[in-house]
Order: C-alpha cells, then structure tokens, then sequence
C-alpha cells in the first residue's frame, strides 16, 4: 500500500475520533466548508512556493495539499478509491477533449 493510501485510510479512520486528541478529527468536526476553506489556503502556500522556486519548502506545501486534500474529500464522504477511479475513467482521453465533454 503507498503512503497515500495509507494517509487516506488514516483520516478516514479518525473521522469518528475525539476532536481534542486528534488534527483530523478537529478539522473534519468543524464541517466540509472548514476543510474546503484549509485545503485552498494550502494550496495558495504551495502556489506562492512554486512561483518562488524553492524545492524543499514547494515539497513540504505539496506534502499539506495532498493531506488537506483527503481531509476534504472525507468530509463530504468521498474516498481516494473514488478519485483513482475518475483518473482510470479519463486515462488515455486528451486533457482538452475531457475539459471540453465537462463543457469547461
């Protein structure tokens, strides 16, 4: 198993945990618009890291996405095996042709 799916089995576990022994179960009890609101905040920190060019600190950003990320799908009960299963759907068709039959 990777470590993100190890990652995401963990939040999913700590779904049902005591908020005050645990980050993900703090954020998850404060509702899917809080957890939304903490992943673009992270993603904006990893935008400003790879506009700078820093490495290190675009990995340690990156690494806080992913995380906020699988926070945010759990809270609104969407699991990692559903977004794998979207990416298998749109593997081999052009990224213009698929943003094109979304009609975006």
């Amino acid at each position: 198993m990777s470590t993100l799916h190890d990652l995401a089995a963990t939040v999913m576990a700590r779904r049902g945990a005591d908020p005050d022994s645990s980050w993900t179960a703090k954020l998850l009890s404060k509702g899917p618009e809080k957890c939304a609101e903490k992943f673009g905040e992270e993603a904006i920190e990893a935008i400003v890291e790879a506009v700078k060019g820093d490495r290190e600190r675009l990995t340690s950003e990156a690494a806080d996405v992913l995380y906020h990320l699988l926070v945010m799908l759990a809270a609104r009960d969407v699991t990692l095996a559903e977004v794998e299963a979207e990416l298998a759907r749109r593997e081999g068709t052009s990224g213009i042709a698929e943003k094109a039959a979304r009609g975006g």
